[in-house]
């Protein structure tokens, strides 16, 4: 290559500046806390409404997505089991505000770290984001293909998983040494 053909980009990182994909990777690693934190507060969202009010998270084809997820899995109409078990759709209720709940302790614990010492580039960090979330999305992924119940909600933790998972990507080479960048948010 000559100084006609190389990217100025190029020339820059040779005399010593950086580069444009180094300015790139910066400019993205300072952001992707951020990021983290949109899927999470997403997540938290879904969660609250699940502890809160189940009845009014929506599932596929408009339902409620307690019978809906109780109807796919069992085949099984939610109006059948609260005349055979009065108790019962209560007990499942129960159940899935107790999940929401969950939820929300380990969005809240998310957002947190995230804020904090994963924007300071603390490796323990980076390793509870990407085990925390894998766990916790994964695990609502599976319960809705489990049941047959994917609707609007559940279609954005895989987006939110895609976007956690790459903000990870980008930070994964600040983990590698001994303070040798600086942290996400400076």
């Amino acid at each position: 290559m000559n100084a006609f053909t190389e990217p100025a980009s190029m020339a820059l990182d040779r005399a010593g500046g950086a580069s444009f994909w180094d300015r790139a990777t910066a400019r993205l690693r300072r952001a992707s806390w951020l990021v983290i934190v949109v899927a999470d507060v997403g997540l938290l969202g879904w969660a609250a409404m699940a502890f809160a009010a189940p009845e009014l998270l929506i599932g596929p084809g408009s339902a409620p997505i307690l019978p809906a997820g109780f109807e796919g899995f069992t085949g099984s109409s939610w109006g059948t089991l609260a005349a055979v078990s009065p108790k019962a759709p209560e007990y499942v209720t129960l159940l899935f505000r107790m999940y929401g709940l969950y939820g929300v302790a380990f969005s809240l614990l998310a957002i947190a770290i995230s804020t904090t010492a994963f924007r300071r580039g603390e490796r323990w960090a980076w390793w509870s984001l990407l085990v925390g979330n894998t766990i916790t999305f994964v695990g609502a992924m599976t319960y809705d293909q489990m049941v047959q119940a994917v609707g609007p909600f559940e279609l954005s933790e895989y987006l939110g998983l895609v976007a956690i998972y790459a903000s990870l990507a980008v930070t994964a080479r600040s983990w590698r040494g001994p303070a040798a960048e600086p942290p996400l948010g400076a």
